[in-house]
C-alpha cells in the first residue's frame, strides 16, 4: 500500500511539473539567440501629446514614451514606475492604477522588444478638478519601476494623488 501512495505521488509530480513546466528545460531553435532585457539607464522616458481633441471632461493625459537609446536590442514588459513630485522636487505621495484610463485600453502585460533608437508608448491619465489634489509640478517615470529614471514637467494638479496608467506596448494604446 505504501509503494501505490508513493507512486501515486511520483505521478502526480510529473503531472504538476508537466502541466506548470516545473524543472522541464527547453532548448531554443538552433541559431536562435535570446534578447537580453534592458538594463537599467537604457530606456529614456519623455512624454508625447494625445491625439488633438482628445482632452476632456476635467481629465488630462499624454503618451510615456521609452526609447531605446542602447546600441543593441532589448526586452522589457510591465507598467511604468511613476511618482509625483512638487515644487523643489519634493515628494508628493503618489496612487498608481495599472489598467485602462480615460484615453486608452490597457493593451496588458507583454514582452516588448525593442531595436536601438525605437521607442515603445503607455499612456498616462489623471483628473485635475481640484478633489484633494496634489500640485504636482514634475513626474518620475521609470520604464521597468527600477531606481532608474527620467523626469517630466507636469505642472498640474493631480486628483487625490492619482494617476491611471496603461502597460508598455510597441504602439501608442488606443481607446
Amino acid at each position: 500500500m505504501r509503494g501505490l501512495r508513493i507512486a501515486a505521488f511520483a505521478s502526480a509530480a510529473v503531472a504538476v511539473a508537466a502541466v506548470t513546466g516545473a524543472g522541464v528545460a527547453s532548448a531554443s531553435p538552433a541559431g536562435a539567440t535570446a534578447t537580453a532585457a534592458c538594463a537599467p539607464g537604457t530606456l529614456k522616458v519623455s512624454q508625447a501629446p494625445l491625439p488633438e481633441g482628445s482632452a476632456g471632461m476635467m481629465h488630462a493625459g499624454f503618451y510615456l514614451v521609452a526609447k531605446n537609446t542602447g546600441k543593441s536590442t532589448c526586452t522589457f514588459q510591465g507598467y511604468p514606475g511613476l511618482a509625483l513630485e512638487g515644487k523643489g522636487h519634493t515628494a508628493i505621495n503618489t496612487v498608481v492604477h495599472h489598467g485602462d484610463t480615460y484615453y486608452a485600453k490597457n493593451p496588458g502585460v507583454h514582452e516588448v522588444t525593442l531595436k536601438p533608437g525605437k521607442a515603445a508608448y503607455a499612456n498616462i491619465e489623471w483628473t485635475h478638478s481640484g478633489a484633494n489634489a496634489a500640485k504636482a509640478k514634475y513626474l518620475q517615470a521609470s520604464p521597468t519601476g527600477s531606481n532608474s529614471h527620467s523626469v517630466i514637467s507636469l505642472d498640474d494638479a493631480v486628483d487625490n494623488h492619482k494617476l491611471n496608467v496603461t502597460a508598455w506596448a510597441a504602439k501608442k494604446p488606443t481607446a
